[in-house]
Parts: C-alpha cells; structure tokens; sequence
C-alpha cells in the first residue's frame, strides 16, 4: 500500500490551507432581525450617542444632590416634590433648591435634576391629591447616582462593531438600539457535498446486505449549517473516475468549497486525490492529518476555494470537518478566529465585588494569556446593552462567595 505523504498535524495543515484561501464573500445587505450568525462585512459607527437623553435607573425621585447631602435615618433631607415625569415624555419640570420630581425607570429626568434618590430611601409625608407634597430622604446621592448620561452606552461616531464580527443576539439589540435595522453582511458560502461509493444509498432508501445509508452529507451539512455556510447536497456518485470528476467541478463551479465523503483512503479505489489535482490549482495540499481518527483526510484547494476529502467513516468525517472544515467556512466569511462556545474556565484579571447568598453573572472579555485564557470584566449597568456587546461571555460568582479576586480561575458562560 502507498505511503501517506505530506503528513501534517492539524495546526499546520490548517495554516497551510489558509495560505490558499484569498476569497472572502461578498456582502449583502440584510435586515438586522435576521443577522444572528452572520459576519459583518463593514465597520459600523454609532449614528447618534445612546443614551440620547439622561434616564433613571430607579424608580424614585430626580434630586440635585446637594439637597441630600448629610440626609441619614436619624437626621433626614426634606425635599418638596412638585411634579412627576410621565414615562416616554420629555421632562418640563424645573428643580429649585429643595424640590424633586417623581421619575420611573429608564425615564428622562429634568435638567435641573442631577441625581435620583431610589422611592425606597424615601417616606412621602402629607401626602395630597396635587402636587406639592413632602418627602423625607433618608440616605443621600451623589451627583449622577442612578442616572445614565447621555453617551453613556455609546458615544455618537464611535465604532460599535468592526468588520469581521459574527453577530449574536445581543449584538442585534445594540444595532437596534441605535436605530440601525439593516446591516451589511458577508454573503454565506456555498458548500457542495458529494457522498462517493458504489456501496452508499441514500437515507430514504432500505439498505440491503453491503450497502450503507449515506449520512455523511447530513452530518456534514448540520456542520455547514452551524457554521453559518449553505450546504449543497449533490447527491451519490458511484465509484467512477468521470462520473466523479464531473459532478466535482460542477459542484466546485457552482459553490464556495467543495467536500468530498469517502474515497480518502489510500487504496486502489481511492479517485479523489487524481480529481481534486484535475480541479485547478494548486489541488491537493496534503494527503493525510496526523490525527486519529481521520488519518487519510485530503485538504486542498482550488482558485481559492476550499477543498476537503473526508473519510467515509461517519465519526471520521465529523470530526475531520470540525477541525478543517468549519475554520474555512469562517474564513470565507471573514473570520481569523472561530467564535468561542460553550462554557470555559479563565484567569480573572482583577477583582469582582459580589454579596454572599446570590449568584452574580459579570460580563467578561476574554484573551488568550501565556498560561491559558483570562477574563477581563466589562461593568457596566444592566440597562446598557453594549455592556454585552463588548464582551465574550459571563462570569458566575457562586451563591455564597462574597466577591472573587484577581488570579482566581472563574467560570465564564460563552454567548
């Protein structure tokens, strides 16, 4: 039996095959309600800041803090309060010294106003059907507690996402935020699939003794699928020379890469190398993957599209598509890295505050360090969604610590 050459391990066969990949899919605009998966094509500024306006994050009551200071149990503020703010209108009451105004969650506080006391630090006292009653406020705010500015989230002009982003959910929220509803996104590639083999039928079909149902396509395809490509079922071509060569440069003309399922191993039957070096240039990049399983595994490419033979073996094939495969279909849509899933354990960088008897989630940047992964948090108040945007996943802090600290390994929730 032949020799396998040009044997690589993964690492290196990967780099060798996106040394050939120079095309990245065209992009297309699409609207931002159907974007998750896809990989942004352009950069993406920020139209206007957001907030636009200076919102509550409490219910409660627009202050100037100087009207709170020194406010305690035993020793309260008394504050008038004039008016109220009606949720989705502007705010027209004018704060003087000594006077408050109602405002709700995510409303729009006066001018005037430079801070909110949370309605639980407070005690109305005679009461009245109008405006002006009294409150007591029993603890005092500093200027800009409780208050979102306006910027805060996202200053106007700035980037919001860069091209070459694989966008989540929480990325479409930011964009909608922002009023942005169509997003420039790369085309997804096009992945033919051919399932090779005289003794294959389809899934459809009752197997007889010999035979075997062909779901490598449809493994496979799921794979493409996750990926964010299109799989494009070619069907079963028998072992045949021309028959082969045919239907693989048909598919290879009509798609963005080209996968092959069995004939891969070295054998007297094996045709895929010969029709992959008669598809174009440079064909076969190497015959064989140091990797159980899936040894015999042909990488290649052709004009630069990709080109992968895969074992017929089923858990071969997956597991050699993961490894080949998937990292292709991001790059054809412009990705250098593939996006981390799942949950991982990271480096924390720095100390997180927490109270004992809850479970706080931290959203977390992730980078790769000498010695593995580490998690930077992002802070940022639960009402700014780019607090989400800008990180890789979340932070649990168990139930009963209170806090965690720098160099501790924590468990990050990939999203």
């Amino acid at each position: 039996m032949p020799e396998f050459f040009n044997v690589l391990p993964p690492d290196a066969a990967r780099a060798l095959l996106f040394q050939h990949l120079t095309q990245v899919m065209p992009a297309e605009t699409i609207p931002v309600q159907e974007a998750v998966g896809r990989v942004t094509a352009v950069s993406i500024p920020a139209p206007h800041h957001l907030p636009t306006f200076r919102r509550s994050t409490m219910d409660g009551y627009a202050v100037r803090a100087a009207d709170t200071y020194g406010a305690s149990e035993s020793l309260p503020a008394f504050l008038q309060v004039i008016g109220e703010v009606p949720m989705g209108k502007a705010a027209t009451v004018t704060l003087g010294s000594g006077q408050a105004a109602i405002v709700h969650t995510g409303g729009m506080i006066p001018e005037t106003a430079d801070a909110v006391v949370q309605v639980e630090h407070t005690q109305v006292i005679h009461q009245a059907q109008q405006f002006p009653h009294e409150i007591e406020v029993f603890r005092a705010v500093a200027v800009g507690q409780n208050v979102l500015q306006i910027g805060e989230d996202v200053r106007e002009n700035s980037e919001v996402l860069p091209a070459a982003h694989w966008l989540r959910p929480q990325d479409l929220g930011g964009l909608l935020a922002l009023g942005i509803t169509d997003v420039a996104v790369t085309r997804r590639p096009r992945v033919g699939i051919l399932a090779t083999g005289d003794e294959v039928v389809p899934p459809t079909e009752t197997a007889v003794p010999g035979q075997i149902r062909d779901i490598n396509s449809y493994t496979v395809g799921g794979q493409v699928q996750q990926a964010g490509g299109l799989p494009i079922y070619g069907g079963i071509i028998p072992d045949n020379f021309a028959a082969l060569q045919t239907a693989a440069a048909q598919m290879l003309a009509a798609c963005d890469m080209l996968v092959m399922s069995a004939g891969s191993s070295v054998s007297v039957r094996d045709m895929t190398v010969e029709v992959v070096d008669g598809l174009g240039t440079p064909g076969v990049l190497l015959h064989g993957v140091a990797t159980r399983p899936g040894k015999p595994t042909i990488v290649g490419a052709v004009d630069g599209k990709p080109v992968i033979g895969l074992p017929g073996n089923p858990v071969s094939a997956m597991i050699q598509f993961d490894m080949f495969g998937v990292p292709a279909i991001y790059r054809l849509q412009g990705l250098q890295t593939m996006p981390r899933r799942g949950l991982v354990w990271a480096q924390l960088t720095q100390n997180i505050a927490s109270e004992s008897g809850r479970e706080d989630y931290i959203p977390a940047r992730l980078a790769d360090g000498e010695a593995g992964l580490l998690a930077t948090p992002v802070f940022g108040k639960s009402n700014l969604i780019y607090t989400l945007v800008n990180a890789d996943g979340l932070i649990k802090v168990p139930l009963n610590k209170g806090g965690l600290v720098a160099g501790d390994m924590v468990e990050v929730r990939l999203f």
